[in-house]
């Protein structure tokens, strides 16, 4: 609903033809306008033809610019989806700006109608709700300033840096979300990970999904709760993100016995399945975002190097806030008991798919392969877990690999050389230390 060019202009609406009614019973209700007229002529003492000349216009201008408005929204829409790329879409949905130019102009045209339709003058009998005209001529004030700001909102919005980084700071507050605690001893899991291999031998019963599409979120309480009440360990088949098909495995049960209608609907309840993917719940695809600039940008018809670069200082920016961050267990625990077999991200998943996308698009490049050097030097700067220092040293190795194969100049062989021996030694030195100020 947030994201949706409806909600906001209806009840912008509403609250017009609201204000409307409002100011027309005060008006009748009231001398008011009687006395407005007798002490400011000029300005409240008009006629019924002059209030509906002075309506009808403001009406017919405000409807054509709200057209105009929208218009301007869908082309910049489509030069975002083609320039960039079609999953940032969502974030000009979502704008409040947008949403709010849109609910100005057509609940001003609304509040006009409601005004020119109370009016009445010769053989009618004269009524002309002065305070309400002279509201509709400030309102359309408040239009022409709407309509500047607006000009100047949709031409820095579709600047690359405004696309990126309100991408990348979605993503952070996801992190923040998702993953507030700090790192803690989660890379340890020696133990559960034998543990799922045993029962991966084990025979388990699939409950198949109901509706085809991603999986935008789902109620973990209400999961532990189902194998709490069974008895019995589940097995997610698909996590927060991933795309089902209706019919194929959902879930699994450990030998959960008899299944009656009511387990089956709270298993059901559980998921939320959606036609696209939200940032929310899924930091993979805030990321996904920021990738898909990014590769892009390196596509020969576009051979933006400048974005690619920018891109990455925004993924360098998110991974550092995730190095920090404890992504919490797959396998949930219940007094002692495995109850829940979770698919989710891991710091290993999140980095793969930030940077290796890029990388293999980046062959030859550079400016780019220099950049994703640098931000994995940054992240290394404040991980503290040995397992993903591991993890960061593997891309770093990657990433050497790619510029030994596709790099051809000396003179960049030495640079990057150069740069993946200060990368190393930054990895082997550990974290950085902070002095706290004020």
């Amino acid at each position: 609903m947030r994201s949706s060019f409806w909600l906001l202009p209806a009840l912008m609406v509403v609250g017009s033809v609201t204000l409307a009614i409002i100011l027309i019973t005060l008006d009748k209700s009231t001398s008011v306008d009687l006395q407005l007229a007798m002490r400011w002529p000029l300005l409240f003492g008009a006629s019924a033809d002059g209030a509906r000349g002075l309506l009808t216009t403001v009406a017919t201008s405000m409807i054509t610019v709200a057209g105009l408005v929208f218009s301007i929204t869908l082309v910049a829409l489509s030069l975002t989806s083609s320039q960039y790329s079609s999953r940032v879409i969502r974030s000009f949905m979502s704008d409040r700006v947008n949403q709010w130019v849109l609910g100005v102009f057509v609940g001003i045209f609304a509040y006009c109608l409601v005004v020119l339709r109370t009016i009445r003058g010769g053989d009618e009998g004269t009524f002309v709700p002065t305070l309400a005209v002279l509201v509709a001529l400030m309102l359309a004030f408040v239009g022409i300033a709407v309509l500047i700001h607006f000009i100047h909102h949709i031409a820095t919005s579709i600047q690359a840096s405004r696309i990126v980084a309100t991408a990348a700071q979605e993503t952070l507050e996801a992190v923040d979300d998702l993953f507030p605690e700090a790192w803690g001893d989660d890379d340890d899991r020696g133990a559960d990970n034998t543990l799922a291999s045993m029962h991966a031998r084990q025979p388990w019963l699939a409950f198949p999904a109901r509706k085809t599409g991603y999986i935008e979120t789902l109620d973990a309480d209400a999961l532990l709760e189902v194998a709490r009440d069974l008895e019995t360990l589940l097995r997610m088949e698909h996590g927060v993100g991933d795309f089902v098909v209706v019919g194929t495995p959902l879930v699994s049960l450990l030998d959960p016995g008899d299944l009656d209608d009511a387990t089956t609907a709270k298993l059901n309840a559980v998921y939320v399945i959606s036609r696209q993917r939200t940032v929310e719940e899924d930091v993979a695809f805030g990321i996904r975002q920021l990738v898909d600039v990014a590769m892009k940008a390196l596509s020969p018809g576009i051979n933006d190097t400048t974005t690619a670069v920018m891109c990455v200082n925004h993924l360098a920016a998110i991974l550092t806030r995730l190095a920090t961050r404890r992504i919490p267990s797959p396998y949930w625990w219940d007094q002692g008991v495995l109850r829940v077999m979770a698919r989710g991200p891991s710091f290993d998943s999140l980095l793969g798919a930030a940077f290796d996308q890029i990388r293999q698009n980046a062959e030859g490049n550079v400016a780019v392969l220099l950049r994703l050097l640098g931000a994995l030097q940054t992240v290394a700067g404040v991980t503290l877990s040995p397992h993903r220092r591991d993890v960061l040293r593997q891309k770093i190795d990657e990433i050497a690999e790619t510029a030994e194969r596709s790099i051809r100049s000396p003179h960049d062989r030495d640079l990057l050389a150069n740069r993946l021996v200060r990368v190393r030694e930054a990895l082997v030195a550990g974290p950085l230390s902070f002095v706290q100020t004020k």
